[in-house]
């Protein structure tokens, strides 16, 4: 049986490939707003890299990504709480939750 086919690998790889993801987003986002042309190819780097990782995941490419971007969107607004300081407001996590469920629907729903 393939490594990357089983689902704790496979989280594993996602929980990697939303932190490259995010933390990319974050660098560019950075070099845009005055942080200095060098992190502009740092985090298309970093988001390159997310790219290659994610799709190591061997599973039908709708499965792959629909429950990825749920990983994704957790990543995200955990960020956006933890390291940026933002206040989340009710509704985005009240989407939060419909996007996980989503992904658990992906994830574990009969074919």
């Amino acid at each position: 049986m393939d490594r990357l086919n089983w689902p704790a690998v496979a989280w594993l790889v996602f929980l990697a490939s939303a932190a490259l993801e995010v933390g990319g987003d974050a660098v560019v986002r950075r070099g845009l707003r005055g942080g200095g042309w060098l992190y502009i190819p740092v985090g298309c780097m970093m988001l390159a890299a997310y790219g290659l990782l994610v799709n190591v995941v061997t599973w039908d490419f709708s499965k792959l990504l629909g429950v990825y971007v749920a990983v994704f969107a957790v990543v995200s607004v955990l960020a956006g709480r933890f390291v940026f300081g933002e206040d989340i407001p009710p509704a985005t996590w009240t989407g939060l939750a419909l996007i996980v469920g989503g992904g658990l629907v992906i994830q574990f729903g009969s074919r």
